[in-house]
């Protein structure tokens, strides 16, 4: 009997050392963050909101910049990032590539932060006149899904214009010394171009669609750590609140972060909605007719169905 209990005893402590580690592993000694330039990033950075709230988990919160979504998704796809933000079609193309995301949460835009521009002389008065002209864009971008749907949108179709797929930073240079006949650009680029170059906007995101921009997040993370993923999002549905109240702030924080001029930032900001919500099925309709949209014109490599890396997100859960 005392041999028994020795074994069973020992049979416990050696369960309890294999299961330490695995408790240890419960939660990631960081949580980082992709974010494009512009938006409330910085004030949120600022506040120190994020950090706040998982502080008392012991966890780090690192924050990660990039020029624009492809490649914030490529990142969040390769594990290097956990948790992002991008605009409507980034996703589809990464879904398309069979990239491990997961929608986690959505930002129902009103349509005034992205547009296609023209220099303020130009000829060009409708989407017909882009016929046969060049059009910059950022290739597999929400700018990219603008563009697609304006064509649509005036009857004309891709092989009509010819595509000019350039970073922001490239196709502003384009833009400036006039390579380029029209701009498919977001805010802040959007703003500085109507504001130093006095760019004419030929239609805005709303005139033609109804954009969204998503929370996304690595999918195995989201199926490791649901909990932290439901936390990122009522961290920024909460600062989501905030700024939609506190313009000026956002403003400031973000020219000070990103030396863009500050009446551009508040142009941007004035305009912007920050309210983080649930993907629902409105949301999800939207984001399919993006993808449809982009598999017609054989612009990725095959059909996807959205609604399969769709992550539902509860309020309060």
């Amino acid at each position: 009997m005392i041999a028994r209990r020795h074994l069973l005893t020992a049979a416990l402590l050696l369960a309890t050392a294999f299961a330490a580690p695995a408790r240890a592993e419960d939660k990631p000694a960081e949580i980082r963050i992709g974010t494009q330039k512009g938006g409330f990033f910085p004030a949120v950075r600022q506040r120190q909101t994020l950090e706040n709230a998982f502080k008392p988990l012991g966890i780090e919160v690192k924050w990660i910049d990039f020029q624009f979504g492809p490649p914030l998704l490529e990142a969040i796809n390769v594990g290097s990032v956990d948790f992002g933000y991008v605009g409507d079609a980034p996703p589809i193309f990464a879904q398309a590539g069979g990239a491990k995301i997961r929608y986690v949460a959505a930002v129902k835009s009103d349509g005034n932060t992205q547009a296609i521009i023209v220099p303020k002389d130009s000829p060009i008065k409708s989407l017909a006149d882009l016929k046969g002209k060049r059009v910059a864009f950022g290739k597999g971008s929400s700018a990219h899904n603008l563009l697609v749907a304006a064509l649509e949108k005036a009857g004309l179709s891709w092989s009509d214009i010819t595509p000019a797929p350039l970073a922001p930073a490239d196709a502003t240079a384009a833009f400036v010394k006039g390579s380029v006949d029209a701009w498919s650009i977001w805010d802040p680029y959007l703003a500085l171009a109507e504001l130093k170059e006095n760019a004419r906007v030929l239609v805005f995101d709303k005139d033609v669609h109804k954009p969204n921009a998503f929370y996304i997040a690595n999918s195995d993370f989201v199926e490791k750590y649901p909990s932290l993923v439901a936390r990122l999002n009522t961290s920024f549905a909460s600062e989501g609140v905030w700024a939609n109240e506190h313009h000026e702030n956002v403003a400031k924080a973000q020219a000070d972060a990103t030396g863009v001029d500050i009446e551009a930032v508040r142009r941007f900001v004035d305009r912007s909605n920050f309210r983080v919500v649930p993907l629902d099925a409105e949301i999800v309709a939207s984001q399919q007719a993006v993808a449809d949209r982009f598999a017609k014109l054989g612009l990725i490599p095959k059909p996807v169905n959205v609604s399969d890396i769709v992550w539902k997100w509860t309020p309060g859960s």
